[in-house]
């Protein structure tokens, strides 16, 4: 699994989660919510250092990451996190790598 963030996105984490170099964001499985590829699940994001990486990158000195309990939720896809000028917020995409 790869992650990636376009120039826009990690725009939006530094400004709207005050992420800076140092700092850890996390991606996680939330149980509710609506997602592509878990019907009842949905993505969450939170500053968090990581545990058990099961992914990460590092963009501007931040590391994004999924720990390894959370690894089913993403098994066979890659994670690229875009920004919607839309909706002034990240948005997901799952590209399927199998």
């Amino acid at each position: 699994m790869n992650i990636s963030l376009s120039a826009p996105a990690l725009k939006w984490f530094e400004q709207e989660m005050e992420a800076q170099e140092g700092d850890s964001i996390r991606f996680f499985a939330r149980y509710g919510g609506h997602s592509p590829i878990h019907p009842g699940f949905s993505l969450g994001v939170t500053k968090a250092e990581p545990y058990e990486p099961w992914a990460q990158t590092t963009e501007n000195g931040i590391v994004f990451y999924v720990e390894e309990k959370d690894g089913w939720y993403f098994e066979g896809y890659d994670l690229h996190v875009k920004y919607s000028r839309k909706y002034d917020m990240v948005d997901y995409e799952y590209v399927d790598v199998k």
